[in-house]
């Protein structure tokens, strides 16, 4: 694939995820159409959608409203096992949901970044980290392929399906051993493609943007996580969620070749691998 094809790609993301912020903003629903954009101006839509991904309503409750816009295929947080005092990352933390409830967990002496591409998605975590008072939380301008964070800084990096967006994922994996400490981990959620996926699919813009025509079958994603240097890698996928999947592009029969998953690996070091 071609610089042009991966920036074409971004570029579609990009427009594609600022509408979701935008139409959000102004109550209406989500502009990804088919997509794992659940957003809603309806609060017990976007509730049951977040429920469905692995969140508690507790959870849904502690975060600003607003922030939690029903995106996602998992709940990543379940698999960090965050300590108090932590260092996080969270790749594509759009409205900022799972930033504010790892933030929670790392407490006032843990560090939250939320890094994602889309400035009015930027503009949306921002206000609501200033509404529910997270002073340990920031969000970046940045690209997941060229992370705006320090070397060997990160403890725990998080992300809700977004890497499956990304057209060069070695890279995504690549930046983010630069960034862990020794033995800091990954902690994952994402969808990835249990067959081969037809032509037509793969092509297909909208299911792209819409986090399914970008997953990579579990093998390739495995190696890629591997050639990157991370140890202890594992990829649990979830047959059940094909049950909400299918509902991302009805009629489609996505569900027959991806699914989610949780991911998780370690950087050596620290004691670990």
């Amino acid at each position: 694939m071609t610089q042009k094809n991966h920036d074409d790609i971004r570029q579609n993301v990009r427009d594609s995820y600022a509408q979701v912020a935008e139409a959000s903003n102004q109550g209406d629903c989500c502009g990804v159409e088919s997509s794992c954009c659940g957003v809603s101006d309806d609060d017990a839509i976007n509730t049951l959608i977040s429920t469905r991904l692995g969140y508690s309503e507790d959870d849904l409750k502690q975060v600003p409203e607003g922030a939690d816009m029903g995106l996602g295929c998992g709940n990543p947080r379940a698999i960090a096992s965050l300590r108090p005092g932590e260092t996080v990352v969270d790749l594509g933390a759009g409205g900022g949901f799972d930033a504010f409830l790892a933030a929670q967990e790392v407490g006032e002496n843990g560090h939250v970044i939320g890094i994602d591409m889309t400035p009015a998605m930027l503009s949306k975590a921002r206000a609501n980290a200033e509404k529910g008072g997270y002073t340990q939380v920031e969000f970046r301008l940045g690209e997941i392929e060229n992370l705006p964070v320090a070397d060997n800084s990160v403890d725990v990096i998080i992300s809700n399906c977004v890497i499956n967006l990304s057209p060069d994922k070695p890279r995504v994996f690549r930046e983010a051993f630069r960034i862990l400490k020794p033995g800091g981990r990954l902690a994952i959620s994402d969808v990835v493609a249990s067959a081969e996926m037809p032509e037509e699919m793969k092509n297909d813009p909208q299911l792209h943007a819409g986090c399914m025509a970008g997953a990579e079958l579990i093998d390739d994603l495995e190696r890629m996580i591997v050639d990157a240097g991370f140890c202890d890698v594992r990829i649990a996928p979830k047959d059940a969620s094909r049950e909400f999947i299918k509902d991302w592009a009805p009629g489609r029969g996505v569900e027959d070749y991806v699914l989610s998953a949780t991911i998780e690996a370690v950087k050596p070091g620290g004691g670990c691998c």
